[in-house]
């Protein structure tokens, strides 16, 4: 009894370049935090040709082509996490074939393409379960070691497609070919496990293990190709499995039920249960007949079938000479036990144990978006503890030059500069002075229309491509079967919105800038020329009485300590910007202890510990800032009035305040224009980056609509523009495949000699007179027509106008010797002409004809009877 296994065919697939898209990826995403600067070209060109020599090449039924397809979708497990092949991500259209279809000539064969990774990785996995099995088959069953590879793959081969049916094929039953549909693969789970449990029984068998055993063997391998031969007859596959399946399925399954049944005889024989034993081998012979009628040329079962009925025969003449017991209804024989041996492998991670992740210095994309919100999160709280700072000390800027101090006290004498105005002046120089401001605000429009623009083309793309895929899917209605553009672009969509509040809120910004730039251009220009500055400051009577007065004292003690505070917050603002954590560590031990990364709760936390003691500081500054503040105004107050003032003074206090107030606008307006090109240029490098995304995402959506409407346009082609029309009654087909008889000919006219002949009604006439037409029987004697009497044969007249669907009629040869005109007796006065008015109803489909069976205008004449001369013979 040979056996063989069988086989599931391997998925075709396209070439496609991943080096280009995961590069351009890696490029634009992994740039920011937790990213790399590492160049990952040979790493990409190795996955391609991986890819290359897994999909593009065939694969040869040995291990070492099992390991490079597991290489690779090792390889594709290990860049799930951190390179995401989607749609609207990274897009790569992968292509696969139909693994049983074998394709017809103008139509090829069935194929799905998907830009999604997970297709990708659930037909490469579909592939190795398929080379499992082929490398099974392949297996020399009739030794031991191929008995032992052969269950070991087969079984392997059953968990794979078990796993691709139960976690990866659901989201896919809608669009995938009907090789990863959850019944077939369901199926080919049941055949590998069948298989894998016959393999198992074959080892039992040549180990020579008790009867008992093998028979319960047999009877679960004949249970599981029962159950793999009902699924594989699902109405849906069509004709979809190779034809040798279901023979080969149906075969085994009686087969090995036979099997068990035998050797439980065999057990009966050894107990003396003589009876038992003729009826297990009556059975089982049996079952191995309709196993060999089922299986045909597929197995050969002679030798098996033999065995049994040699089996049978032998027992059978001992029970009727020497034993003579009772041989049992087969239903009241004990149930055959079952030994459930072969199971489904789970898959191993990684597949192949040499395996390495060639992109292992990248993070998985999750800890990278996690690592992204944390930075975001980080900046927030930096940019607010440094706005309160310098908030704060803006505060105290301003009322010090409401209160022109400290230049108040310096100016004693009211004649000269004072010092502190010499060093405002001084430090606006450092800085680049006016023309400095002047560049940088000319600058600002410049950056703010290129991110405009950045902005607006990116935009523009992806409306007109959803304008033509909205006009394409009105067009085709449900045959665009494809992802909506506007379904497909939403992330794109609320990103692309975010740039654009992002630049609105910088335009109320910039004008902001411009208005203090504005109000104190003038004092600013002036405190860059220091040689100007006393004839642009009033001059006032002298105040030198109080330059030794405790109110003098103490604001120039007071402003000493508003300098230190200031110098405090100079060193806090600096530790907050510089402050680092070591986050990515935590959030790569969340995702691989939980699956997902809380990003929220690890970066607060986080961030508490960090920034808990500088907030403290800052909180503490700002306080000692009020006090200040107050114990300054009390000050000044009693300063202000106990110094003499005149106009003249008063106008020159208002002067020094101005140039104080724009010392300070100067060094906010170059804080905030220098942040601001910074913010532009660092945003257009998002938004070209966004573009870019935009322009990948709709290349690839026209290469993918030109691939469909092709498609399309084929499918159109093949289908019939208009049905078929119906055809010519007399070409239809009665039961049996035999043609109707067509409806019955007029009859012949009537031949008199002596007289005119009277006009033939027409069908129409005769019906409305309720009459039908007759057929007129030729009398002994009278002439007789027909196609068997060719001397007397005289066709029919012609209709009146013209029928396209009528038959030629039969014209025979001339008669040797004859002299009479064609159709007249010799002898016999002229045959008149027989008139046929013309019909007042619609024209026949087809011509009228003499009565006779399945009329073929083909055939000869011999082969029609002529009723009138059986009549005569009668």
């Amino acid at each position: 009894m040979a056996s063989s296994f069988l086989s599931v065919p391997l998925k075709k697939s396209q070439a496609v370049d991943l080096v280009k898209p995961l590069e351009k990826f890696i490029k634009n995403t992994y740039s920011g935090p937790g990213g790399t600067q590492d160049d990952f070209t040979p790493q990409l060109k190795e996955l391609d040709k991986l890819r290359e020599s897994a999909t593009g090449k065939t694969l040869d039924r040995h291990d070492s082509s099992l390991e490079i397809i597991q290489k690779y979708y090792d390889q594709l497990c290990a860049i799930e996490a951190k390179l995401p092949i989607t749609e609207n991500q990274i897009r790569v259209n992968f292509t696969w074939y139909d693994a049983f279809d074998q394709g017809m000539l103008f139509l090829g064969k069935m194929k799905k393409t998907m830009s999604s990774g997970d297709y990708e990785r659930m037909c490469v996995l579909f592939n190795i379960g398929a080379l499992m099995s082929q490398i099974a088959a392949a297996q020399n069953i009739s030794a031991d070691d191929g008995l032992k590879n052969a269950a070991k793959y087969l079984q392997q081969a059953a968990g794979v497609f078990t796993h691709i049916k139960d976690s990866m094929a659901g989201p896919f039953q809608q669009v995938v070919t009907p090789d990863l549909s959850l019944e077939m693969l369901s199926t080919l789970a049941v055949v590998m496990l069948a298989q894998a449990q016959e393999a198992i029984l074959l080892k039992s068998i040549q180990d020579k293990m008790k009867e008992a055993i093998i028979a319960k063997l047999s009877m679960q391998a004949s249970d599981l190709y029962s159950d793999a031969m009902k699924q594989a007859q699902n109405p849906h596959f069509g004709d979809l499995l190779p034809k040798e399946w279901i023979p080969t399925l149906a075969g085994k399954q009686a087969m090995y039920h036979a099997q068990a049944e035998f050797y439980m005889s065999l057990m009966a024989k050894k107990n003396k249960n003589i009876g038992e034993e003729i009826a297990r081998l009556k059975h089982a012979l049996e079952l191995a007949k309709t196993g060999g009628s089922r299986a045909g040329s597929t197995m050969d079962l002679k030798d098996f079938t033999g065995k049994i009925q040699r089996a049978h025969d032998a027992a059978d003449k001992d029970n009727n000479f020497i034993y003579h017991d009772r041989v049992p209804e087969l239903n009241t024989l004990p149930a055959i036990g079952r030994a459930a041996v072969a199971k489904a492998l789970p898959l191993s991670k990684p597949m192949n144990p040499k395996s390495t992740d060639l992109f292992e210095k990248l993070v998985p994309l999750a800890v990278h978006q996690a690592l992204t919100g944390y930075e975001a999160r980080k900046a927030d709280v930096v940019n607010r503890e440094v706005g309160r700072l310098r908030e704060a000390t803006q505060l105290m800027n301003s009322v010090l030059a409401s209160l022109n101090l400290p230049a108040a006290i310096e100016d004693l004498s009211g004649d000269s500069i004072p010092q502190s105005i010499l060093d405002k002046g001084a430090a606006i120089k450092d800085k680049g002075g006016i023309d400095k401001i002047n560049q940088l605000i000319q600058d600002l429009p410049e950056l703010l229309q290129r991110n405009k623009e950045v902005l607006d083309e990116a935009n523009r793309v992806l409306d007109d491509e959803e304008k033509t895929d909205n006009e394409l899917r009105a067009n085709f209605k449900e045959r665009w079967a494809r992802t909506p553009s506007a379904q497909l672009y939403s992330p794109l969509r609320a990103e692309g919105g975010k740039y654009q509040s992002i630049l609105d809120n910088a335009i109320h910004a910039d004008a902001i800038v411009r208005e203090k730039y504005n109000k104190h251009a003038e004092n600013i220009t002036l405190l860059c020329k220091p040689e100007e500055l006393p004839g642009k400051i009033p001059s006032s009577s002298p105040a030198a009485a109080l330059q030794g007065s405790k109110c003098v004292t103490d604001l120039r003690q007071l402003m000493e300590e508003v300098e230190t505070i200031k110098a405090e917050r100079d060193v806090i603002e600096s530790e907050i910007k510089e402050a680092k954590s070591d986050i990515s560590s935590k959030f790569l031990t969340a995702l691989a202890q939980d699956g997902v990364v809380n990003e929220e709760s690890l970066s607060v936390g986080e961030l508490d510990r960090m920034f808990g003691p500088l907030q403290q500081q800052v909180t503490e500054s700002v306080g000692r800032q009020e006090s200040l503040m107050g114990k300054i105004q009390t000050a000044n107050t009693e300063f202000c009035q106990q110094k003499q003032a005149s106009g003249s003074v008063n106008q020159r206090e208002e002067k020094l305040k101005d140039l104080a107030a724009a010392h300070d606008a100067f060094m906010e307006l170059i804080s905030n224009l220098e942040e601001g090109t910074k913010f532009y240029n660092e945003l257009l490098l998002l938004l070209v980056k966004f573009q870019t995304k935009c322009n990948d995402i709709v290349f690839a959506r026209k290469t993918e609509k030109d691939e469909h409407l092709k498609d399309l346009q084929q499918n159109i082609a093949k289908q019939p523009s208009q049905s078929a029309p119906t055809p010519p009654a007399y070409q239809a087909s009665g039961p049996g495949g035999a043609a109707k008889a067509p409806p019955p000919r007029p009859p012949p006219p009537q031949v008199q000699p002596q007289q005119q002949p009277q006009q033939a009604q027409p069908p129409a006439q005769q019906a409305a007179a309720g009459s039908q037409p007759q057929l007129n029987m030729p009398q002994p004697g009278q002439p007789q027509y027909g196609y068997n009497n060719p001397q007397y044969y005289s066709p029919p007249p012609m209709p009146t106008s013209y029928n396209p669907y009528a038959t030629m009629q039969y014209q025979p040869p001339p008669q040797q010797g004859a002299t009479a005109p064609y159709g007249q007796q010799p002898g016999a006065p002229p045959y008149p002409q027989q008139q046929q008015a013309a019909p007042p109803y619609p024209q026949q489909q087809y011509a009228p004809q003499y009565p006779q069976p399945a009329y073929n205008p083909y055939a000869p004449p011999s082969q029609y009877p002529n009723p009138y001369q059986q009549q005569q013979q009668q």
